[in-house]
C-alpha cells in the first residue's frame, strides 16, 4: 500500500501521487460505509461497544499513570531533601578544610583581611584630622651653616 514519493522537486509528480492517495481514501472510507450497512446495525453496535472498552481501558490506564507519576513525585521529592542535607554537610567539610589549608600555609582568611581594610581607614581618617590640626606650613626656611672654627674666616691660619 505504501507507495515511494516522487522527487520533490518534481511539482507535478508530488501533486499526482497526493491526489492518488487521497483517492485511495476515499474510496476505503466508502468501502467500510458500505460493508457496514451490509451487516446492519450489528456491526455498528458491535463497533460502539469495543470503542466503549477500550475507552474505559484507556482512562484505567491514565489513572493508574497519575498514581505512579505523583508517587514517583514524592518519592524524588524525598530523596532531594534527603541527599540535599547530605550535599551541605560534604560542602561544609569542603570549606572548613579548604579554611586549615590556607591557614596553615599563611593566607589571611576574609575576615582578617577587612579587619586590616577598617584599620587601614581609621588610620588614614586619623591622618586626615591630624593634618588638619597642623599650622599651615609657610615658605621652606633655609637653615645657615655654622661657622666652623677651622674655616678660613676662622680663627686659626690667618
Amino acid at each position: 500500500m505504501s507507495k515511494k514519493l516522487p522527487d520533490p522537486d518534481d511539482d507535478e509528480a508530488l501533486a499526482r501521487a497526493v491526489r492518488d492517495s487521497a483517492r485511495q481514501i476515499w474510496q476505503a472510507g466508502l468501502g467500510a460505509f458500505a460493508k457496514a450497512q451490509e451487516e446492519g446495525g450489528s456491526a455498528f453496535t458491535r463497533l460502539v461497544r469495543d470503542g466503549s472498552a477500550l475507552q474505559k481501558r484507556a482512562r484505567e490506564v491514565e489513572e493508574a499513570a497519575d498514581i505512579v507519576g505523583r508517587k514517583a513525585s514524592r518519592a524524588v521529592a524525598r530523596e532531594n531533601r534527603r541527599t540535599g542535607g547530605s550535599w551541605g554537610k560534604l560542602e561544609q567539610v569542603f570549606e572548613d578544610r579548604v579554611a586549615r589549608a590556607l591557614a596553615t600555609i599563611g593566607v589571611p582568611a576574609a575576615s582578617e583581611v577587612e579587619a586590616l581594610r577598617r584599620r587601614v581607614d581609621e588610620l588614614e581618617r586619623m591622618l586626615l584630622d591630624l593634618a588638619g590640626r597642623l599650622p599651615p606650613a609657610s615658605a621652606p626656611r633655609k637653615r645657615r651653616a655654622a661657622k666652623s672654627p677651622s674655616g678660613p674666616e676662622g680663627g686659626e691660619g690667618a
